[in-house]
């Protein structure tokens, strides 16, 4: 059955749980202290987005950290998880800072809340989040750092197709700027009451949007205006350890039942499907496209099943409370074939240097994932939809979701990357991207052999 919620408004506000609205995973509604005394904190709920809140933070450190690291060649093995666990620290700063205030806080519009919880500003340990079962809450700081990893983990994304050429202060500014101006208003439009993704009815369990098609456009963006690393195409530039990336891999895999799973922001039933639908996606999508490689003339590698166990990933965030488990394994099997395709012919076809195919597994697995769910959501295909579930209508909210999301975040990062180079001058000189940016970046060698 579709679970719908409203947010409950600050203190002053009318607090509520409605439950005509179509619902998202992360609609936690934020309760005032005064306001929440017939709310009861559940404790295995508390622990269980506890224990959800740490596996995306395991997701960033040390799994995106060894995934992408492992990818890139070995001069930039320490400069790539250096980048990753800096703008991940940065982005919790700036996260309790104003990023919470923007994404979640009070008032606001269709892009963004007010500044009324700025600094944290009226949170406390007493305050609460409701949950989808009404008077059922979680300490409204669970709820932050909840959210606060996601923006952490959305941010260190993007720079899988800028690595090995981008300076480490320009990536810092970059951070700053493009979470401030396109991260948190993408939140606020999918994951807040007033947003504008949310009063549309668009479905998004766990961040298709928010945080991988928002990353993934954001990467191609990146890399386009960065430009192509020295030697690309035409020298052989290839992972210098698969071994991390499989451990990396792994890393993601396991934490990103933190991710799914933690969105039902319950310890139910609701997580229940996520999980299994984050398990079986997955396997569907590790398999599809060591399928295709081999249907290509390839031999089925270890990076075609890394590649696939993050697609998978990827297409079953935003249905994994929305879609069976069957609909879940037809998805993680579209989006790994047409990632495979995107990586492996289109991206060579038009030449970009999209390092690390962020774009092409995030953000064209994304968007799949996306307007997937309107497919996979419906009863029929043993969905959790209503019997009169409207499926031409929800797909047309979901691409009206994925373009503008597309839209928002090209334009932003534009911003983001330009007002970096004016900054910092955005790129590495030409003998440290030759050195490696470890050595000339952060004096330091991933390897001493």
């Amino acid at each position: 059955m579709k679970r719908s919620i409203e947010r409950l408004s600050f203190a002053g506000a009318g607090m509520a749980l409605l439950a005509a609205l179509p619902a998202w995973a992360q609609d936690a509604a934020l309760q005032a202290p005064a306001a929440a005394a017939s709310a009861t904190v559940n404790k295995g709920d508390t622990a269980w987005m506890l224990t959800s809140t740490l596996l995306v933070m395991m997701m960033i450190l040390p799994g995106l950290a060894l995934f992408y690291g492992g990818l890139t060649r070995t001069k930039n093995m320490l400069s790539t998880m250096t980048q990753i666990g800096a703008v991940a620290c940065l982005a919790m700063l700036i996260w309790v800072m104003w990023g919470y205030t923007l994404a979640f806080g009070d008032g606001g519009n269709d892009f963004v809340s007010g500044l009324g919880k700025a600094f944290l500003n009226g949170v406390t340990s007493e305050s609460t989040a409701a949950t989808f079962t009404a008077g059922v809450a979680i300490p409204e700081y669970v709820f932050v750092c909840f959210q606060m990893t996601f923006a952490a983990i959305t941010v260190a994304l993007v720079l899988g197709s800028v690595v090995e050429r981008i300076k480490f202060s320009a990536v810092m500014a970059f951070a700053a700027i493009w979470l401030t101006i396109v991260y948190f208003p993408i939140a606020h439009m999918v994951w807040a009451s007033g947003g504008l993704f949310f009063k549309m009815g668009a479905l998004d369990f766990a961040g298709g949007t928010v945080v991988h098609i928002n990353a993934g456009v954001a990467s191609l963006v990146a890399a386009l205006i960065l430009g192509k690393r020295i030697g690309y195409p035409t020298e052989r530039i290839v992972p210098h350890s698969l071994t991390m990336t499989g451990i990396g891999t792994g890393l993601l895999w396991v934490g990103w039942f933190g991710f799914n799973a933690g969105s039902a922001l319950e310890a139910n039933g609701s997580a229940g499907l996520a999980m299994i639908n984050t398990f079986v996606a997955t396997a569907s999508g590790a398999l599809f496209w060591m399928l295709a490689e081999r249907i290509n003339g390839h031999k089925g590698s270890a990076l075609g099943f890394c590649s696939g166990v993050v697609a998978g990933l990827v297409a079953v965030t935003p249905a994994a409370g929305n879609s069976g488990p069957f609909g879940a394994i037809v998805l993680g099997a579209v989006a790994s074939v047409i990632c495979f395709y995107a990586v492996s012919v289109v991206k060579p076809k038009l030449g970009y240097d999209d390092a690390l195919d962020a774009f092409g597994v995030h953000g064209i697995g994304g968007i799949v994932g996306a307007i997937g769910t309107a497919i996979v959501y419906a009863p029929s295909l043993g969905g959790p939809g209503k019997p009169d579930y409207d499926m031409a209508h929800q797909l047309i909210v979901q691409i009206e979701a994925v373009l503008t999301t597309i839209v928002w975040t090209g334009v932003g990062t534009a911003i983001a990357m330009f007002a970096a180079r004016a900054l910092t001058g955005l790129r590495v000189a030409a003998d440290v991207e030759r050195e490696g940016l470890d050595l000339g970046e952060h004096g330091e060698r991933a390897y001493n052999y």
